[in-house]
């Protein structure tokens, strides 16, 4: 089953982020994730509001965690860590 990898962004530095952005989109790339959604318009309706929202869907739920614990991803994650603040995690679709 594929899988949908689900973040909900407050970037806090842009610039450090557009770094990981860079990153992360090779490395997700790299383990068959194509993105669906990447910022853009979005209504929330409940919860906590995140400006950033990002939708990649990976050939199953493995592979997707398989690339957020790669080398790469980590590489690219690391310009994230204090540059934003996120919510992210990996639902099987039906």
């Amino acid at each position: 089953m594929t899988a949908l990898w689900i973040a909900h962004v407050t970037v806090t530095d842009a610039d450090a982020y557009a770094r990981y952005a860079q990153g992360a989109t090779e490395a997700i790339a790299a383990h068959g994730g194509v993105f669906l959604a990447r910022g853009g318009r979005y209504v929330q309706l409940e919860g906590t509001d995140r400006p950033r929202n990002v939708v990649a869907r990976f050939p199953s739920l493995e592979r997707a965690v398989e690339c957020y614990h790669s080398a790469q991803y980590q590489a690219a994650l690391a310009h994230a860590k204090g540059a934003a603040v996120r919510d992210l995690m990996v639902v099987e679709e039906v």
